[in-house]
């Protein structure tokens, strides 16, 4: 049985986005006063709620991005990827603050480092429209930088009917220094870390107790680890996914199409099992390919 009317099941998905130009096949990574070269480039999309919204999308769920663009040529280079994503860009405001947000992504033996820019302010004009629009089922936050912004998000959504989920994102200031984070995640269903943030945030070192300590501020908890598969925790109990073996061309994206691929099972069975098989298969399809999107033609 569906958790929600089958009239209100699109997801909305909150965060920047960002033009990712995604450095592969480096023999070793830069250092300062010296150049390196790689084999291989990628110009896509970034961010955790476009490539959240566009796995989603390819998964047949509706969904919606709710970020701020700017007018720049680098975010208007985005737009035929947009176009082509299947998501709903109805709440896009483009503002000229709005930009460029890119991100470089340097990847080398499955690690990767990251250099990026954020513009302007995070809360779009259409924030209220969006999660009022009467289709909508699940707000998704891709990033805890923009729920502190906008700490108001949650209620709302809670006050129009929506379960709610956050993907934290790695933000060494945000993660390691803000003494209020739980405060401010107060009402959210559902907790996307990684072991790097889950540990960040409880002071933990193991999966086990970094999951205990988690679920005494969240009703469910989905710890995400990499080669090593996913934990998801609730009232109702814990499971665990081994990863799926596949050859690994770029990691970037995968947490958030693994939050994808969780979040549409779950919206529509609530059974925790399928939804992290469902999330382990969706983030070891991202890995295969360059960049966190689906591959499409455009």
């Amino acid at each position: 049985m569906s958790g929600m009317p089958s009239e209100r099941n699109k997801v909305v998905c909150l965060g920047r986005i960002y033009c990712d130009i995604i450095f592969t096949g480096l023999r070793e990574m830069p250092v300062l006063g010296q150049e390196r070269f790689a084999q291989n480039v990628t110009i896509t999309g970034g961010g955790g709620a476009y490539i959240t919204a566009a796995h989603l999308a390819s998964l047949g769920r509706p969904a919606a991005l709710l970020t701020r663009l700017g007018t720049d040529p680098l975010s208007r280079g985005l737009d035929a990827e947009l176009a082509a994503s299947g998501i709903d860009l109805s709440f896009i405001e483009r503002s000229d603050d709005a930009g460029p947000q890119p991100t470089v992504a340097l990847v080398m033996d499955g690690e990767r480092a990251f250099v990026s820019r954020r513009a302007g302010g995070s809360r779009p004009s259409t924030l209220e429209q969006a999660l009022a629009a009467r289709d909508v089922a699940h707000l998704h936050i891709a990033e805890f930088a923009t729920l502190r912004d906008n700490p108001d998000v949650i209620a709302l959504a809670r006050s129009l009917g929506l379960t709610i989920s956050l993907d934290p994102s790695w933000d060494d200031h945000l993660i390691r220094q803000d003494a209020g984070f739980f405060e401010i995640c107060a009402g959210i269903d559902v907790f996307f870390p990684n072991v790097e943030e889950g540990r960040a945030l409880t002071g933990e070192s193991s999966a086990e107790t970094i999951m205990h300590s988690l679920r005494e501020r969240f009703p469910l908890v989905v710890l995400k680890r990499g080669e090593s598969g996913a934990m998801a925790s609730s009232q109702a109990g814990s499971v665990s996914a081994e990863a799926i073996p596949v050859d690994v061309v770029d990691t970037t994206g995968a947490g958030d199409a693994f939050n994808a691929g969780f979040l549409h099972s779950w919206l529509e069975t609530r059974d925790i099992e399928k939804s992290l098989a469902a999330g382990v298969e969706s983030g070891a399809l991202s890995v295969q390919s360059a960049g966190g999107a689906p591959s499409r033609q455009f």
